[in-house]
């Protein structure tokens, strides 16, 4: 049961964040839509998933101190605060995010329809269709999306390892 609401408050400060980081880009951004002409939306075999922008999430112990760190090897805020218990940080396209207190270990995030700069691409694979493909390769889902929506809509699988995988598609 504490596994399961830590689950969902990661996946909800996930979530806000997302939120939060596309307010921050398109505030600042009258045109912010990328155009990419090499993405495929109809990705008929399921080979080559188009996934979106990544990010780690990091369950760190002192986000001060982990913050110091990342800020000495480059890394700069990007999103989040102190008060929040939540850094967003980026170096280049590379982009990792510091959560104390908010869930139990690590997790890959991807963001289909967003570059690494949370700006909104123009061509993507909806989260449903990738739902799809992973079905269809008999990978087991934790968390699945209602097929019959559009919009902003997530899935989480786990690796093999047991490392937690997010998809999370904010539009």
């Amino acid at each position: 049961m504490k596994k399961t609401a830590l689950l969902i408050a990661g996946l909800l400060a996930s979530l806000g964040l997302g939120f939060y980081i596309s307010t921050i880009t398109t505030t600042n951004q009258p045109e912010a839509i990328i155009k990419s002409s090499r993405l495929n939306t109809n990705n008929e075999k399921g080979d080559n998933m188009k996934l979106g922008a990544f990010s780690v999430s990091l369950n760190v112990k002192d986000i001060e101190i982990s913050k110091q760190f990342y800020e000495n090897l480059g890394f700069k805020v990007f999103g989040g605060s102190l008060e929040k218990n939540y850094f967003i940080m980026k170096n280049e396209n590379s982009l990792i995010g510091l959560f104390q207190g908010m869930f139990e270990g690590n997790i890959l995030t991807f963001n289909p329809g967003w570059d690494e700069n949370a700006r909104n691409i123009e061509k993507f694979e909806d989260v449903r269709e990738i739902q799809k493909q992973l079905r269809s390769k008999n990978i087991t889902l934790t968390a699945e999306s209602d097929e019959t929506t559009t919009g902003p809509a997530s899935i989480m699988l786990t690796d093999p390892d047991g490392n937690m995988i997010y998809i999370d598609q904010h539009r």
